[in-house]
């Protein structure tokens, strides 16, 4: 069945919401995004396409587009902070064959997205602040400008911050994880090869990967401390705090920090998964329902798992909102949660200190040597996850 009766309106032109626009436009629904910036662009960030989301991208089209702009990774690499001497070699290549993982500049997929979307007849509205969102059989969004829109249906992929999210439920307080992050993106002066390299020191890591053609490498370092920063990873800081927090980083970590001329830093807080995801014709999709910590890179992958769910549900009972909506809670909440919990739990592990972290580390060369295919398989139940293949 289609959806040509439905209009829809979604607020926000990230990756679940342009991924969900796609999909339902696909389906027939007349589609709307609402964007509150001047263009729909990223600001310079890399993240991993694991194979739940490559699934996805596939069952669009646009897994071509995405292996083009991208690389495939070949391996996670861990590694100890002081010279970068390996620890333990995760080689997707040899133990993960059948699977694509990919490292992509968020610019990049988000143009896939867009252009994709356009081409199918999404109508994109930039310039379009949401000041609150009015729930019921019709749906209102309501603009800063004074103008009001709405449909038979209004997803809220909105982000941290969602305003559809406030409409749907209480208030929730985020607590700081007393962790903050870097991102900075250098030059791949020294040829890393296609490969997630992360550095284990006590209390803080450091993520390293190529982008695009390989020219560029993105930085992702995280850190312990009790100071609190501002959440939100568009705020610039000073490369020389990042530097200084990993000032006992030797080899390639020290190498690429040296090169850092512009970072920004943010807070780590811990977000509930929202309890309400609907509520007559207004949905939550992506971060605005389950805000996830960066450790299991899976923000943009679980978005476009709600997505393809979301559609689906809508396909399957196009003239009942309500009960759809209810059907794509109930398939993807659980497993949401599930995952950012496994975001929570996993910084921990490249965090060590003496005395635990040489141990530690002992244990997962040992366990690289006598099982590498269970090191490599350990959260399939994250990466092997399709939704395109679910009833």
């Amino acid at each position: 069945m289609t959806l040509r009766h439905l209009n829809i309106t979604i607020i926000g032109a990230g990756i679940g919401g342009l991924a969900a626009a796609l999909v339902l436009r696909r389906k027939g629904a007349q589609v709307t995004v609402l964007e509150q910036s001047e263009a729909i662009s990223e600001v310079g960030a890399g993240l991993q396409v694991t194979p739940n989301g490559v699934a996805v991208l596939t069952a669009l089209e646009l897994n071509d587009a995405l292996a083009w702009s991208s690389q495939r990774a070949k391996a996670v690499v861990l590694r100890s902070h002081h010279q970068g001497h390996e620890v333990l070699r995760l080689d997707l290549d040899q133990y993960a064959a059948d699977l694509r993982y990919y490292f992509v500049h968020r610019a990049d997929l988000i143009k896939i997205l867009a252009d994709a979307a356009r081409e199918a007849g999404v109508q994109v509205r930039l310039l379009q602040k949401v000041e609150r969102v009015e729930c019921g059989p019709k749906p209102m969004v309501h603009l800063a400008n004074g103008a009001q829109c709405g449909g038979d249906l209004v997803i809220g992929a909105d982000g941290l911050h969602s305003k559809a999210r406030r409409a749907l439920n209480e208030a929730s307080q985020p607590f700081f994880t007393r962790q903050v992050a870097w991102r900075a993106i250098v030059p791949n002066n020294s040829k890393l090869p296609a490969e997630a390299q992360v550095f284990m020191g006590p209390g803080r890591h450091l993520v390293a990967y190529p982008l695009r053609d390989g020219s560029m490498v993105n930085l992702v370092a995280a850190q312990e401390r009790r100071a609190w920063a501002e959440e939100g990873w568009h705020l610039p800081d000073d490369p020389e705090n990042m530097r200084g927090a990993f000032a006992g980083f030797g080899g390639e970590a020290h190498q690429l920090l040296a090169q850092v001329q512009d970072c920004a830093l943010w807070g780590l807080f811990r977000h509930p998964v929202a309890h309400h995801w609907h509520r007559g014709a207004v949905a939550l999709l992506g971060d605005a329902a389950h805000p996830t910590l960066p450790f299991m890179a899976q923000g943009g992958n679980l978005a476009l798992e709600d997505a393809w769910v979301l559609g689906e549900a809508l396909e399957a009972q196009p003239n009942d909102v309500p009960a759809a909506l209810a059907r794509y809670q109930g398939l993807r909440r659980e497993r949401a949660a599930r995952v950012v919990d496994a975001a929570s739990r996993n910084a921990w592990k490249y965090h060590l200190r003496p005395p635990l972290n040489w141990p530690a580390h002992q244990l997962l060369k040992l366990g690289g040597h006598l099982a590498p295919q269970r090191m490599v398989s350990q959260f399939d139940w994250i990466y092997r996850h399709d939704v395109t293949r679910q009833n």
